[in-house]
Parts: C-alpha cells; sequence; structure tokens
C-alpha cells in the first residue's frame, strides 16, 4: 500500500481526534456552567487542564518518540485519552472533571508530535512542510467538527453522551495507529542522560528562541480563544446566541484549513523562487495583528476576522517544520516537542489566565464585555511584543 495511505491516514485520524477533544469544552461550555455552577476561572481552570497535562509531558514525550518511535507511544497515549473521555463523562464535580480532562491531554499529547516523527522518518525533508500542513487539515476537521455538528450533537446525545462515543473513537484510533508499519532507525546508542542533554542543547539554541515566542502567542493564544472563550466573546461582545458563535468557530476553522491547504500545495512552490518561509510567517503575523485589533476595537466584519485567525494559526505552525529543519533528523521529535512545551504552557496560561481576569474586572464593576475587549487587548499586546522579537532575527539555514 502506498505509503501515503499506510502512514499519513492513521496519524490524520488520530489529530482529528486530538482537535476535536480540544475545542469540545466550547460548544458545551454553557451546560458545565449550569450543571456545575462555576465561575468564569474555574471553567477556564478545567477546560486549560487538557493544555496543562499536554504542554507539561511534551519534552519527555519527545525523547519518548525518538527512542521507541511514533506507533507504540501515539497508540498507548490514546488508550489515556479513551480513559479520560469516559471519565469526563462520568464526571460529577470540578475536581473530577479537570483530572479527567488532564488524562484526556495528556492522552492526546502524541497526536501531532508522533505525526511529525513519522513523517520524519517516511518521507524526504523536502516534503515535511507539506506533510505537516496537511495533517492539520486533519487537525482542521476535527476542529470543525467542534462547532455547529457538536452543538447539533449535545441537545441529542448530552454532553455526557459526546464524550462516551469520543472514548469509543479514541481507542478506534490507537487501534488504527498500533496497526501501521514501524520503520527501524539506526540506533544512536545516547543513553537517558545523552538524550536530556541533547534536547538541553536544543533549547538553549538561539534559533529555537527565536521561533518560541510568537509561536507560543499566535498559536497558543489562538488555541486559547477557540478552544475556550471564542463562544462567550462572541456571544456577550458580539451579542450572538450560541449557534451564531458556534458559525464563527466555523468560519475560523475555514480558515485553518485554507491555510494549511496554502502550505501544503504551495509553500514548496515558493522555497523554489527564492520565498523564505519565515517571510510568509511574518505576512501572517501581521495579518494576525490587524484582525485582532480589528474585534478589539469592535470593527465590523468579525466574520472576516475570526477567519483570518484561523488562516494565521495554519501558518503560524510552519514554525515546526522550519525549527525541525535546523536539527538532525534523529532530534525532530525534540526539537517540535520542546517548541510545543511553550505552546500549550502559553494556551493553559492564556486561556485559564483569560477567565481569572475577567472574573478580576467583573469584580471592579467592570460590564463583561468591557472585560473581553480589555483581556483580549492584553493578549494582542503580548503578541505584537513577540513579532518584534521574531522580526529582529535572521532565517536560518537548514543545516
Amino acid at each position: 500500500m502506498n505509503p501515503w495511505l499506510r502512514i499519513f491516514l492513521p496519524y490524520a485520524a488520530g489529530y482529528y481526534l486530538s482537535y476535536l477533544l480540544r475545542n469540545a469544552n466550547a460548544v458545551i461550555a454553557p451546560e458545565l456552567v449550569r450543571e456545575l455552577s462555576v465561575s468564569s476561572a474555574s471553567l477556564g481552570l478545567l477546560t486549560s487542564a487538557y493544555l496543562l497535562a499536554f504542554g507539561a509531558f511534551q519534552l519527555p514525550l519527545g525523547i519518548l518518540l525518538d527512542r521507541y518511535g511514533p506507533r507504540r507511544v501515539e497508540a498507548g497515549l490514546l488508550v489515556v485519552a479513551a480513559a479520560g473521555s469516559a471519565f469526563f463523562a462520568l464526571g460529577g464535580n470540578l475536581p473530577q472533571l479537570a483530572l479527567a480532562r488532564a488524562a484526556v491531554g495528556l492522552g492526546v499529547s502524541a497526536c501531532l508530535m508522533a505525526s511529525f516523527k513519522a513523517f520524519s522518518v517516511w518521507f524526504p525533508r523536502e516534503r515535511l512542510p507539506s506533510l505537516n500542513a496537511a495533517v492539520m487539515v486533519a487537525g482542521s476537521l476535527g476542529a470543525l467538527s467542534a462547532t455547529t455538528p457538536l452543538s447539533i450533537a449535545v441537545p441529542v446525545l448530552g454532553w455526557r453522551g459526546v464524550f462516551f462515543v469520543l472514548a469509543g473513537l479514541a481507542l478506534a484510533a490507537a487501534v488504527g495507529i498500533f496497526s501501521t508499519p514501524e520503520r527501524a532507525q539506526a540506533s544512536s546508542g545516547e543513553t537517558f542522560g545523552q538524550q536530556f542533554a541533547a534536547l538541553s542543547g536544543i533549547v538553549r539554541s538561539p534559533v529555537f528562541w527565536r521561533y518560541a515566542p510568537p509561536t507560543t502567542f499566535f498559536v497558543g493564544g489562538f488555541m486559547a480563544l477557540q478552544g475556550l472563550w471564542a463562544v462567550p466573546w462572541l456571544m456577550h461582545v458580539g451579542g450572538h446566541s450560541r449557534e451564531a458563535a458556534a458559525l464563527h468557530l466555523m468560519v475560523a476553522t475555514a480558515g485553518m484549513m485554507c491555510g494549511f491547504l496554502f502550505i501544503a500545495l504551495f509553500i514548496g512552490s515558493l522555497q523554489r523562487r527564492g520565498i523564505h518561509p519565515d517571510r510568509v510567517l511574518v505576512a501572517g503575523m501581521v495579518a494576525g495583528l490587524l484582525a485582532m485589533l480589528g474585534l478589539v476595537l469592535g470593527v465590523a466584519g468579525s466574520h472576516l476576522f475570526w477567519f483570518v485567525l484561523g488562516l494565521v494559526f495554519a501558518i503560524g505552525n510552519t514554525a515546526y517544520a522550519l525549527l525541525s529543519a535546523q536539527f538532525p533528523p534523529a532530534l525532530a521529535g525534540r526539537a517540535n516537542t520542546a517548541l510545543n512545551l511553550g505552546v500549550f504552557v502559553g494556551a493553559f496560561v492564556i486561556q485559564w489566565g483569560y477567565g481569572a481576569a475577567l472574573d478580576l474586572l467583573a469584580s471592579r464593576g467592570w460590564a463583561i464585555a468591557d472585560a473581553h475587549r480589555a483581556v483580549a487587548g492584553s493578549l494582542l499586546a503580548m503578541q505584537a511584543v513577540s513579532f518584534a522579537w521574531f522580526f529582529r532575527g535572521r532565517p536560518e539555514r537548514p543545516r
């Protein structure tokens, strides 16, 4: 069978599920608030428990991927995701749901990075940006499923029934990943201590710190909004119903898909014409800053702004391929997971901090719409600073 089908499709299915699980709480947030009577900060903590567990496991994940291969690592973790989804469906209070949500985050923590690692083993390096973007299209479909389709399913199945279904899908994905072939790699003979030393070298490198801040605030910031706060923003600031807010998320997901398809289809031809991917990254970040500014200022055209934010998220993910190209293939897992750690820790802090800031401003008499704008404006400021940091650096040539 063609490696595209044998390798790409099972890993793409895993990443689809990962994104569906990541964003599901955005749609069921009203049910959670009503049933659990939680504050904005508690809701942010509950949802971001996924991001915290996901991010905390990234550094050991990179070592496991480089040492044991993506097939066994991802398949085993997806079983954890299935258990976490089932426990979330059964949870009766905030601590139980937060622990279950953390288990889900841990369980899907390898879905994207294992894909990147598998592609680096099975395909030529020049195909990695397009392959990475193609698997992210599958993630976009998962995000798309977590918008209007999920909002239709929740009244039928209930939010607990939805998570039982997701538990079954996670088990099926684990079987699919474990059934993929595995290509043996030449053993480097590294001990775990040597692997950690190599990881430390990656994290200390200047090229890593060029990409980490903007990726954290642009990619992680969008994840924090899309995964929870986009729907409350659209309902409280934009005055939309939940169905209309879900439609906005669908538009943002369409932007993600367009961005990933653009990278998958055209990034190679742009490079052959002498256009460095860093230039595409810069253009994307500028567009993201303008879109966020339009939302904060309340400029008409919110559908367009959310589409652009989704597009910018996709373009921002080219940083993974650009960073891993600076290191040997044997270090690809560690390079990508080190960057992903920053993204998910940033997303966790932003998602939880957003809710905490809303509660703080509300306690001081701020209207909820004004509080949302102030918190989003703070995120915009952090994105602008990280863009300036990236822009002052120089593009690196692959080694």
